[in-house]
């Protein structure tokens, strides 16, 4: 059969004439395949939104307690993407609420720190006053504990867990989570004022001494109950004493002597005063002097 008889039967069943040539018959199938298209994807589209209108009826108790049943089976993954669904199907909701909590708990549970902080700070935002905001800052708190880096690399993982677990301790004194909190903000402050000193180590033994200073000064400041603070008076009177300014690295060494006078570090202190024929001596006016007396 030639190319002109199968014109005259036409293409699924549309006649086309008797006349069409090779060409002008491809022509005219393709011409049909691209009208086909559109209506191929809007049926395909079509479908998708009735799947999405279906989903959205079912009612979010069932949604949160097919979530609740996954996660004590131990699908985590499953019961985490059935939360989140709520979470976006109902917005604001008495279960959107409480999926929040239980993403902060699953993502927490399954190592990812990031999710966790991010469920747990909206949470936070949305319902400040709500008594699961205690739990949820310590879940941020502890994301962040979880991710501190050595004390050779950058802190600001480190800051922001000092940040979740100072504003629980301040926000809900009485909480259950708040004795471990604290616990935890003394180590993450002990890192804190370790980071200070490394830094002022080094600058000092570059004699950069006024960068070492403002760095032993941040941690009398406000790191003064960590095991540092002793060094970092030692510090001090050596980086005063290099600068010629030795009322400063007198006050130093006497605050030192006075608050931890059976220490290495005030002997060390005391030591290298007295070679140059100085004494330990407390000036009030001294910012050292007014740091510890704030306390």
């Amino acid at each position: 059969m030639g190319w002109k008889q199968l014109g005259s039967m036409g293409v699924n069943g549309i006649a086309t004439g008797s006349g069409l040539s090779r060409t002008d018959w491809v022509k005219s199938l393709l011409r049909m395949a691209v009208l086909a298209a559109p209506i191929l994807l809007v049926a395909c589209s079509g479908k998708e939104d009735l799947d999405e209108l279906a989903l959205n009826d079912t009612p979010p108790e069932v949604l949160f307690n097919e979530g609740l049943a996954l996660r004590a089976q131990g699908k985590l993954r499953d019961s985490t993407e059935k939360f989140e669904e709520i979470d976006k199907l109902y917005p604001y909701s008495e279960y959107s609420k409480k999926s929040l909590v239980n993403l902060a708990f699953l993502n927490y549970s399954r190592g990812k720190y990031p999710e966790t902080v991010t469920a747990a700070r909206r949470f936070v935002t949305l319902y400040p006053g709500d008594e699961d905001s205690a739990y949820m800052l310590y879940l941020a708190g502890q994301s962040y504990f979880r991710q501190m880096p050595d004390i050779t690399r950058d802190q600001a993982v480190t800051r922001r867990a000092a940040g979740a677990f100072t504003e629980l301790i301040q926000r809900f004194p009485e909480s259950e989570y708040t004795p471990d909190a604290e616990e935890k903000l003394r180590i993450v402050e002990d890192q804190l004022a370790g980071k200070e000193m490394q830094v002022g180590r080094y600058y000092l033994k570059r004699r950069n001494y006024v960068a070492a200073i403002n760095r032993f000064r941040a941690v009398v400041v406000e790191f003064q109950t960590t095991r540092h603070v002793e060094e970092a008076l030692f510090r001090l009177t050596e980086a005063y004493y290099a600068l010629g300014v030795v009322n400063e690295s007198q006050t130093a060494a006497a605050v030192l002597g006075h608050n931890y006078p059976d220490t290495q570090w005030y002997k060390d202190a005391y030591s290298l005063l007295n070679k140059g024929g100085y004494q330990p001596s407390e000036d009030s006016g001294s910012w050292i002097s007014r740091a510890f007396r704030s306390i």
